[in-house]
């Protein structure tokens, strides 16, 4: 969708064109200011209220473009506190992930609560420009009925009569003092009122184009996201499909994507249970290559047994009886170090047995949990 960010840029460079006219002519418009500081400074500080505005509508469809950017792409999105347009949609879409189906009475209701939310936006930046003409007319009018206050009371004290014509021109100039600062409150108001009214007029222009922008997108996905109800007329005649049947077709198509859903995590489900049933098979493969390791040890232990005993006998032969303590000793010792190694190799296989029992019992109850899933 259409980033508001080039209509921010158009803004911000159109308020620095305005500032530089500002400055260039700023000896001027500071003397016009102060023809009224009161009444020009409530206008310059609508005015500023008003460009602030017109910013913040443009600023507040940047979270609902990335709301609606996200879920277009199927990344996970929350309905969130922070959307404005946009939340009587997400409260309409849910879980819908990816698999959004609207009505066309649904899609008519979303785009009329969004477009309501526009126009009351608006509105009020569109008060602010009316407000500013307002105030420029009624500075205006307020300095044309001082001013002519002003001559109709230095008209009735002018006085040309045996006197001195340089006081009387004293106290003409005098008397036109207040007729001119009433002038200068009527044009200095009405030039600040209609030049704010006009930087804000187009603020407010680009701010319409960026919403409009936004909206007609927004209308022109929704519109290919829309499925065709039966409200139109049938093939022959002017009979329509009956509401209660339209509402259950709905109801079908929702159960049709629960379903899918139910489906989609049941596949989830058994791809996760294949993965474990493969690294159970792995576990099982390195036990049964440790079960073979142990079991040529055995062989070799037993081989090494027959192979000591005619060599103790040939020893017990040679001695006669009259074998020493020491050579009864290291006999003693061996005997009781072949039987602690049989013992240890006779605990490991219990252990290993163990082991394998609990293993397949995991399997067993992997392969029920899997048998059960696909029955439901």
């Amino acid at each position: 969708m259409t980033q508001p960010r080039r209509y921010l840029l158009r803004m911000a460079a159109f308020l620095a064109a305005v500032a530089a006219v500002a400055a260039l002519l700023a000896p001027g418009l500071l003397a016009a200011f102060m023809a009224n500081p009161g009444l020009n400074g409530l206008i310059v500080g609508v005015f500023l209220v008003g460009i602030a505005m017109n910013f913040r509508q443009v600023l507040l469809l940047k979270p609902e473009v990335e709301w609606l950017e996200g879920w277009r792409r199927g990344q996970p999105v929350t309905s969130g506190g922070r959307l404005r347009l946009l939340a009587p949609m997400a409260g309409a879409l849910g879980e819908r992930q990816g698999r959004m189906s609207l009505s066309a009475v649904g899609l008519r209701s979303i785009l009329d609560s969004i477009a309501a939310r526009l126009d009351e936006s608006r509105e009020l930046a569109r008060y602010f420009v009316g407000l500013l003409i307002f105030l420029g007319l009624l500075g205006t009018f307020w300095g044309l009925s001082r001013t002519v206050g002003s001559v109709g009371e230095v008209i009735a004290s002018l006085s040309v009569t045996g006197g001195d014509a340089a006081l009387a021109f004293e106290h003409l100039k005098s008397g036109l003092e207040a007729p001119l600062s009433g002038m200068g409150t009527a044009f200095s108001t009405s030039l600040f009122g209609l030049a704010g009214s006009l930087v804000l007029g187009f603020l407010d222009l680009q701010a319409g184009q960026a919403q409009n922008a936004f909206y007609t997108e927004l209308e022109d996905w929704l519109a290919g996201q829309t499925r065709l109800g039966g409200s139109g007329p049938v093939a022959e005649g002017d009979q329509t499909v009956p509401a209660y049947i339209q509402a259950l077709l709905e109801q079908t198509a929702d159960s049709l994507d629960e379903l899918q859903r139910i489906l989609a995590r049941g596949e989830e489900s058994r791809i996760s249970t294949n993965a474990n049933i493969r690294a159970l098979t792995d576990k099982l493969s390195t036990l049964t290559d440790h079960m073979k390791a142990e079991q040529a040890l055995m062989i070799k232990l037993g081989e090494a047994q027959l192979d000591a005993r005619p060599l103790l006998a040939r020893i017990a032969d040679q001695a006669g009886g009259g074998i020493d303590e020491a050579t009864k000793s290291h006999i003693r010792n061996m005997d009781l170090a072949l039987s602690r190694l049989a013992e240890d190799s006779s605990r490991g296989h219990e252990e290993l047995i163990a082991e394998l029992r609990s293993e397949f019992k995991l399997l067993a109850r992997t392969i029920a949990a899997v048998a059960e899933d696909a029955e439901t």
